[in-house]
């Protein structure tokens, strides 16, 4: 016994032995290219590069995007001329008031009451009160559009803007789509549409959809909001909105 403890370790030994420390080396150089990989994105991005994704972020927010199309209809495209610069300042207020006022107020009081979890709707749980009260807000705009005469346009975006607000609530049992990115494809669809239907140059405006497109989606990856699949799907999901659409209506 004495003589097997106080041996010296054959080459077999030793090569066995460096074999080993060259194994847990390379195991620690994995798990540490891992850690890199699957490091929080904020860390791969220059604060002010973070800061300009949620300025972006709340600037083009789902609510506002049917505001800011309601001037483009009234002021750019002129679908409202017979109308004074009064009625169509009001009718603008109408746009914010049934798509951004009621939408926010509902979110607002569900979190007061303690519905959800906080007004940024981070869960798919947080935005299913929200996204029925929407439908039901969106469903009556566009009711009251289209029996009220509105230009075609205006009709195709309300419906398509309700269509993608089902789309949404319907998929948010399985993942958190991004909100933000249904609107863009909405908003990208119907230019395309009218560009593809209308004598009027869109090719600067379809261009101008496609450059706040691409950066609103930079902005939701960057702020580490959604996985790129939920941007992609709401893309996917808003386009298919209007153009179902365009078909019926």
């Amino acid at each position: 016994m004495a003589d097997s403890c106080n041996a010296v370790p054959t080459l077999p030994t030793l090569g066995k032995l460096k074999a080993a420390i060259d194994v847990s080396r390379l195991a620690k150089t994995y798990v540490c290219a891992m850690n890199d990989v699957h490091a929080p994105r904020e860390s791969m991005f220059h604060p002010a590069i973070r800061v300009a994704a949620k300025v972006i972020s709340y600037l083009f927010h789902p609510l506002f995007i049917p505001v800011y199309m309601g001037w483009f209809f009234i002021k750019v495209l002129r679908l409202f001329s017979a109308l004074d610069e009064w009625h169509q300042t009001l009718l603008l207020v109408q746009f914010f008031v049934n798509y951004t006022l009621l939408p926010l107020v509902t979110v607002l009081i569900a979190k007061g009451v303690g519905f959800i979890d906080t007004i940024y709707l981070k869960t798919q749980r947080d935005r299913i009160i929200p996204y029925i009260a929407v439908m039901i807000f969106y469903f009556w705009v566009w009711y009251v559009f289209r029996n009220q005469g509105f230009p075609k346009e205006v009709i195709l975006f309300s419906f398509a803007t309700f269509l993608s607000i089902c789309f949404g609530a319907f998929v948010n049992t399985f993942f958190k789509v991004s909100m933000h990115a249904l609107a863009m494809g909405v908003v990208i669809t119907l230019l395309v549409i009218l560009s593809l239907k209308s004598n009027l140059n869109y090719g600067p405006y379809v261009s101008v959809g496609l450059f706040i497109a691409g950066l609103v989606c930079t902005a939701r990856l960057i702020n580490k909001d959604h996985q790129p699949f939920d941007v992609y799907a709401g893309l996917v999901l808003g386009a298919l909105a209007q153009v179902i659409a365009w078909l019926f209506v």
